[in-house]
């Protein structure tokens, strides 16, 4: 019956989006068996697994993931059809169900963030799941919607929109200055305290870079850290000089608690990306999403 099948892909795009069957059940308002009973029924009709189960829960397989993508618009779209004019209407301009994003700390809890609380405040059924991580994340593998970087993006994997070219600044606070004083080329910055960001996939210290390419990771950091807003703290507090984006030293340096150094050998700004993998139809919330990013972000350049 065409009913059976619409209503068991609707419970397989719950599973699909929720943490495992018993979430998908509890949205749904029936039991986790009938959940499981569906999934089971549209894996005999696709002929393919969906999901992988372990001890540890059910992990939704890649041609799942493909499947879930087209299924959530399919139902969206027959539901529209039995809704009165009107209603189709505002069917259409319905937006909800889960986005997953990742990007790095600083800049999504300072640029991304506000537009995502915006968003979920305009469009209630809207959910986020969010990975803030100065380590880059595979988004095909990790099941990522949205994702947000700095530097070249040339994969084919992706759909990328550059948004805004942040410069870099190298900074430290007016008291840290009268004690140590300016550094007036880059390698005067080996001694002196300096700040360092690591590398979480290399377990090295991130370089600095500056003018014509040229680069150096500062000898003995006096604050090392995996936690970029961490690093920017420490630098606040006048422990070390330190690399900023501008987005995040561009207040402190025009309210004076900041002050760039070595300006001359200014780094080429980077460019900050939003990007989604190559994925087939897109859902209208996560279209949504990625066009507010890029418009928004684009904007705060």
């Amino acid at each position: 019956m065409m009913l059976n099948r619409l209503e068991m892909l609707r419970i397989f795009v719950a599973a699909a989006e929720a943490r495992n069957f018993k979430e998908a059940a509890t949205r749904l308002g029936i039991s986790p068996q009938a959940v499981t009973r569906a999934v089971q029924d549209l894996e005999a009709a696709q002929g393919e697994l969906l999901f992988h189960r372990n001890t540890r829960g059910v992990q939704i397989t890649t041609y799942g993931e493909h499947l879930a993508t087209q299924a959530r618009d399919s139902v969206q779209r027959i539901d529209a059809l039995f809704q009165p004019p009107a209603a189709a209407v505002d069917a259409q301009a319905q937006v909800e169900g889960l986005v997953r994003l990742t990007a790095p700390v600083a800049l999504g809890r300072r640029l991304m963030l506000p537009v995502l609380t915006a968003l979920g405040q305009e469009y209630p059924s809207l959910r986020f799941e969010v990975q803030f991580s100065d380590t880059h994340a595979d988004v095909v593998d990790e099941r990522i919607d949205i994702g947000v970087r700095y530097g070249s993006m040339r994969d084919s994997r992706y759909i990328a929109r550059p948004v805004s070219s942040p410069p870099f600044r190298t900074v430290g606070t007016p008291a840290l200055i009268a004690r140590h004083g300016k550094p007036r080329q880059i390698e005067d910055l080996h001694a002196l305290p300096t700040t360092s960001l690591r590398d979480l996939s290399t377990g090295k210290a991130w370089p600095w870079y500056f003018a014509d390419g040229q680069h150096i990771s500062p000898v003995n950091p006096r604050f090392l850290s995996s936690d970029s807003e961490a690093e920017f703290d420490a630098i606040l507090a006048g422990l070390g000089f330190g690399q900023l984006p501008g987005f995040m030293a561009d207040e402190h340096i025009a309210s004076g608690r900041l002050v760039a150094v070595l300006q001359k050998l200014q780094p080429a700004p980077w460019d900050i990306y939003i990007y989604r993998p190559q994925r087939g139809p897109v859902p209208v919330r996560i279209r949504l999403v990625f066009d507010t990013l890029v418009r928004t972000l684009g904007e705060a350049a």
